[in-house]
């Protein structure tokens, strides 16, 4: 029996020993630094643009400028026809006039005319009035003696009430012509026309487009007699050393960015420069760019904005956290099952499954919290596809 049990145990050490081990990549625990970072599109614009447009349908009649002048503030750039705007300013004027009349006859109880005749129309009630009551002196003395009757004294009473009656009434009209509901109409009235002013006079200033700062134009689509249509864009301009980049990141990458975070920006036409920024302000909605669901972030560029032209589509990446010195192992190292991390390290050319805790991962690294020591080898894949597996005897690929 002991020869037996002897037999036994030397035929299963000998296939243990024997038995073929399976060739694995592995790599060593180790400190480094890990960068967390996002990337994205976005687009380049001036921190302040000046958009010119034409105000009217209308021909441009004469242009001063080229795509690229660098203009001082106050040079004329663009002129366009403003026959149209100045009719108009011309009938805002007039509105103008007629409304401050209509106000002066409201607030002076009627226009010059209306203050004569009802002057001419109380001179004649006080006359009538006057005429009335001599009348009536005279039939009550000639009641007394008995040449009227008591009915002729009592029409003339009837008739100078009726004359005091009409007279109130005109020095009422010449006094309050007009209501205050009246008069508030006519403020309006005269606040309209004004309004109506400024907005012609506008429109006739946006006929002549002068650069209100020293700026780039970057745009520029007029040219002698070309007809440019109301709202279309004419020019373009700003100052080129002041840009930023309006960066879109989806909906699902706005919760790991930050004020301040950071920034690179890389444009495809110049491959081997970069620039750098910051985040400058975050988005207050999302909204729908393109088949995306995006929020606009704000990114300003710190030193030399050299080489980015408006409105260039460039490629923004954002730092959002930075492990100097983290214990890390490249992410095929890393299962995961029932929402638990493990690894398979190496101990003794055998695997063993490892239960590990992690920090925030990149695309190419992940930070062990613990499980794992710096020198500990861990198995990231076999080189002829099988599975790792618990207690497999393995050999490390040279």
């Amino acid at each position: 029996m002991g020869a037996v049990v002897v037999l036994v145990a030397v035929f299963f050490v000998a296939r243990f020993l024997l038995r073929e081990r399976l060739t694995v990549r592995a790599v060593e625990v180790q400190h480094e630094q890990i960068i967390n970072t996002v990337s994205t599109n976005g687009r380049v614009e001036p921190e302040k643009a000046y958009d010119f447009y034409s105000p009217i349908p209308t021909t441009v009649k004469a242009v001063y400028v080229e795509p690229g002048d660098v203009v001082p503030a106050g040079k004329l750039m663009v002129v366009l026809d403003d026959v149209e705007a100045r009719a108009h300013v011309a009938s805002a004027e007039s509105g103008i006039k007629a409304a401050q009349a209509a106000l002066f006859a409201v607030l002076h109880n009627g226009t010059q005319a209306e203050q004569q005749a009802s002057e001419a129309e109380i001179t004649q009630d006080r006359l009538s009035v006057d005429q009335a009551r001599h009348d009536l002196d005279a039939l009550t003395r000639l009641e007394s003696t008995g040449a009227a009757a008591p009915d002729e004294v009592a029409v003339a009473q009837q008739r100078l009430a009726t004359a005091e009656a009409a007279l109130n009434a005109a020095e009422q009209t010449s006094k309050s012509r007009y209501s205050s509901d009246e008069i508030a109409r006519a403020r309006a009235a005269l606040s309209d026309a004004e309004a109506n002013l400024a907005a012609a006079q506008s429109v006739e200033a946006q006929t002549r487009m002068v650069a209100p700062i020293r700026g780039t134009v970057y745009t520029l689509d007029a040219a002698p007699s070309d007809f440019a249509e109301q709202g279309k864009l004419l020019l373009q301009m700003a100052n080129l050393k002041l840009e930023r980049v309006r960066a879109y990141f989806d909906e699902p990458d706005l919760g790991r960015l930050a004020v301040d975070q950071k920034v690179v920006i890389r444009w495809d036409a110049k491959p081997s420069q970069e620039w750098h920024g910051h985040i400058e302000r975050l988005p207050a909605s999302v909204v729908t760019y393109t088949t995306r669901n995006v929020g606009e972030v704000l990114v300003s560029i710190d030193g030399p904005r050299d080489g980015l032209l408006p409105d260039t589509n460039v490629t923004v990446q954002v730092t959002t956290a930075s492990q100097p010195n983290a214990l890390s192992m490249p992410r095929e190292a890393l299962y995961s099952e029932n929402g638990q991390y493990y690894v398979y390290k190496i101990v003794g050319n055998q695997l063993r499954r490892t239960p590990v805790t992690i920090g925030a991962p990149n695309l190419t690294q992940v930070p062990v919290l613990s499980g794992l020591k710096e020198g500990d080898w861990v198995a990231t894949g076999t080189t002829n596809g099988q599975p790792l597996q618990q207690g497999v005897p393995v050999k490390v690929e040279q």
